[in-house]
């Protein structure tokens, strides 16, 4: 996405799913405590998973597209 709108939508969507997937790895891994998830093994590694991809998604977000050359 080059445009101005379509990168802040990355941006925004990677900081949601960087913040769920910090949630959900702590609760697989057991050191936030009170849900289902807690000490789930799975929902550590979901969440390690969402947490890459938001910021997979920050970083595309946050780079500046390249300018064509100008010949």
């Amino acid at each position: 996405m080059n445009s101005r709108g379509g990168r802040i939508v990355m941006v925004v969507v990677g900081v949601i799913a960087l913040i769920v997937g910090a949630v959900f790895a702590g609760q697989g891994a057991n050191v936030i405590p009170g849900s289902s998830m807690t000490g789930e093994r799975m929902w550590l590694y979901i969440g390690v998973v969402v947490a890459v991809v938001g910021i997979v998604l920050i970083v595309l977000g946050v780079r500046r597209p390249r300018r064509p050359n100008e010949s």
